[in-house]
């Protein structure tokens, strides 16, 4: 991706958005935005636990300790590994996928598709926390880090998307301008993603708002103008 092509792409999408539980904005603001693989080890979780997280997610998984706070670790419904099996390239196997999801923070780069997220049958029964971040900031401050996916790598669904060790990549190397011919504004890529953490996300975040399904419930938070 040129220079050009990322200021094209951070135009289009001038936001990202994370899905997180209902009541984790506090635990956030304090830890920041943690993989999975970074919550688990700040929680000093034990082998149990740990290899929960690396199945397959019916389920969140809760870490609690009264002097860190409370994360959950978030189900995986939308990934299965039988479709995986399907899907996977380059030798890879589901538990490697799976432990490259949980090395990661992630975040979507259009609000389309976490609507069509939150209105699925996975999730819209229950309010969920969205986070909106400025997008070009966190372009700035993690740029070095920062790995693009074209797809949506966490789930599979009837027809899963072929993924590899070239899905998520550097957004020097990301291949903007193929994705251009492809899709409209918006879709040329479909996660932005951090490996292990975001410790200063709060400095990112511009609003928090409790939605469930297509409704906004209530603002929890929201960056003076």
């Amino acid at each position: 991706m040129t220079e050009s092509e990322l200021g094209e792409l951070l135009a289009d999408c001038p936001r990202l958005f994370h899905m997180a539980e209902r009541g984790a904005w506090p635990t956030i603001r304090r830890h920041g935005l943690l993989s999975t693989a970074a919550a688990l080890d700040l929680f000093a979780a034990d082998a149990g636990t740990r290899a929960a997280a690396g199945r397959q997610r019916p389920a969140g998984i809760v870490l609690e300790r009264a002097d860190l706070g409370r994360v959950v670790l978030r189900d995986q419904k939308p990934l299965s590994d039988a479709a995986l099996a399907r899907c996977l390239r380059d030798g890879l196997e589901p538990a490697d996928w799976r432990a490259r999801l949980n090395a990661r923070v992630f975040f979507w780069l259009s609000g389309k598709r976490l609507a069509t997220l939150l209105a699925g049958r996975a999730y819209r029964g229950h309010a969920h926390e969205i986070l909106e971040l400025d997008s070009a900031a966190l372009v700035a401050a993690y740029r070095d880090r920062i790995e693009l996916a074209p797809i949506n790598s966490g789930a599979t669904g009837r027809f899963p998307a072929p993924r590899g060790a070239d899905t998520f990549l550097s957004i020097d190397a990301y291949p903007y301008a193929l994705w251009r011919g492809k899709r409209a504004r918006g879709e040329r890529a479909v996660e932005l993603t951090v490996p292990g953490a975001v410790p200063d996300a709060a400095r990112f975040v511009t609003r928090v708002v409790l939605r469930q399904g297509p409704e906004e419930i209530a603002v929890l938070y929201a960056r003076d103008a």
